[in-house]
């Protein structure tokens, strides 16, 4: 449940409505603008996690700017809780990971902590105990008397997940989570985010680990070239994907992708085997060249679909366009 304003309401209810956002910079000598956000709407519903993906560039980060205030905008708008971004009363419902956190770095992990919970305006008994439990929580409970200058570039990662936790925030903006993680990292910081949702919290995160995108996320979008140019959950935006196969043989003849001719197969060669991968819609012209041609097909089989095939495809539809911040 929320409690913004004086009222409660439902969970059910769009914690984040962003409407046609625009956004210029200006660049140059003579400060020409340029426009990273075309137009970027979306909406994140209460106690879901929002996977927001795009190429590097997209505009993923400046949107998470402009909906925390961090930047103006150039037109559209941008609603929290039923409220405009930069609310006082909304702000301090919401918990944020900067992409490179950076901060004072003679401070101590556990004097950050301190530092960022008594500007949430808490302090005295709970204050030292939420620092032990988030402390415990990112697994740095051994580095809380270290300063940041001398931690790694995942001790930070998990310092500032902490910092985002501090104030218990019912919405959380993660950009980047699991930059800068070894592989036991991120699954801890995984199962977090999990424990997060289950409390009932909203989160939206941006990832280039796209399988983690998978795991976690109950919806997506896709952002490209500073528009949104999917949205929806995981399993239907995956529908529109054609199933690719991968067809194994056991072939000697060298000129096998002369024999496919126009049609759209990558070829691997693997050992005496040839790995062939290639799109539904072709499937029957591939089983016919390759009978024809004598091989041995040792197996076929459909591969999964997954969100990177839908990048990709969304990549190769919407391609071009000025590089975004």
């Amino acid at each position: 449940m929320w409690w913004v304003g004086g009222f409660v309401t439902k969970q059910a209810m769009i914690v984040l409505k962003v409407e046609n956002l625009i956004k210029d910079y200006p660049t140059g000598f003579l400060r020409k603008k340029v426009r990273v956000l075309k137009g970027v709407s979306f909406s994140v519903n209460g106690g879901e996690i929002f996977g927001f993906v795009g190429p590097n560039g997209a505009g993923k980060t400046t949107t998470f700017k402009a909906v925390l205030g961090f930047v103006g905008i150039t037109g559209g708008s941008v609603s929290i809780m039923g409220r405009p971004a930069g609310d006082v009363s909304v702000k301090k419902h919401i918990g944020y990971l900067p992409e490179n956190p950076y901060f004072y770095d003679y401070l101590t992990g556990e004097e950050l902590l301190r530092y960022m919970g008594q500007l949430h305006g808490i302090n005295g008994k709970a204050l030292l105990r939420r620092i032990d439990e988030l402390l415990e929580k990112v697994n740095m409970t051994h580095a809380r008397k270290v300063q940041l200058r001398k931690y790694s570039k995942g001790m930070l990662q998990r310092i500032g997940i902490a910092q985002a936790l501090i104030n218990d925030p019912e919405f959380l903006i993660l950009d980047e989570p699991m930059s800068g993680l070894d592989p036991i990292g991120q699954r801890e910081i995984r199962e977090l985010i999990l424990e997060e949702k289950k409390k009932g919290k909203t989160i939206i995160l941006s990832s280039h680990i796209l399988s983690d995108v998978e795991t976690m996320c109950d919806r997506v979008g896709v952002i490209i070239g500073g528009r949104v140019v999917r949205t929806g959950e995981l399993g239907e935006l995956l529908e529109d994907i054609h199933t690719d196969y991968e067809m194994l043989l056991r072939y000697t003849d060298s000129n096998i992708a002369e024999r496919l001719g126009d049609l759209k197969v990558e070829v691997e060669k693997r050992a005496g085997f040839i790995v062939l991968r290639f799109d539904e819609d072709i499937k029957s012209r591939v089983i016919e060249v390759v009978s024809n041609s004598g091989a041995d097909i040792v197996s076929l089989y459909p591969l999964r679909k997954s969100l990177e095939g839908l990048f990709v495809k969304e990549m190769g539809q919407n391609s071009g366009g000025e590089k975004k911040r």
